[in-house]
């Protein structure tokens, strides 16, 4: 009877398993805004290295999205209590995060990294030959992603990097979902002329 219900519990869908990662996001949320450190330390843990991925693919700056994730928790603690479980807690620190990388954008007015000297650093674990095509693969994507349109490639960046659904898009860029559904379906177009081009 035992390894029966230990076989139940392993075997749980995936949807449940995304409905357990809802509840514990919303209970953290819950305590944080009675000033739970611990919730809020947990929460941080769990979100903050997606968080920082997809800010440092919108400015394009590892010590800006840092930052960026910094300001980010700093309004979840303050505004905790304010949540209000419309869409998940994923979907609401994306959208704060977009918010503060559009505001940071506008603002910035030092100079980007060049992206063919950020591409030619190699990962010193990989031998000559996989470090080439890894190389040679990431900054033909990465060129081709750069050469989409911010709406676009941010439509393109959350869906298939961040897994969220179309309407979960709609919320986080403050757009109809047609109009989400539109840029998906001209980005990856875009995208594959791209890819073919280079």
């Amino acid at each position: 009877m035992t390894v029966a219900v230990t076989r139940t519990r392993c075997a749980a869908s995936p949807a449940q398993a995304a409905e357990r990662e809802i509840s514990l996001d919303d209970m953290l949320i819950e305590r944080i805004a009675g000033g739970d450190r611990l919730a809020m330390r947990t929460l941080f843990a769990r979100h903050r290295m997606p968080l920082y991925r997809w800010l440092v693919r919108l400015v394009r700056d590892e010590a800006l999205a840092e930052d960026l994730v910094s300001e980010v928790f700093l309004d979840v603690w303050r505004r905790a209590a304010s949540f209000e479980a419309r869409s998940s807690v994923s979907t609401w620190l994306l959208g704060i995060a977009r918010h503060k990388a559009l505001s940071a954008r506008r603002r910035r007015i030092d100079v980007e990294l060049d992206e063919q000297i950020a591409a030619a650093v190699a990962d010193p674990g990989d031998d000559p030959e996989v470090a080439l095509q890894r190389k040679n693969r990431d900054e033909l994507l990465r060129r081709s992603l750069a050469n989409l349109s911010p709406e676009h490639g941010e439509v393109i960046d959350l869906v298939y990097y961040h897994g969220k659904s179309v309407k979960e898009v709609a919320e986080i860029v403050g757009a109809a979902e047609a109009t989400v559904k539109t840029r998906m379906f001209y980005a990856r177009k875009k995208l594959a002329e791209l890819v073919k081009a280079a």
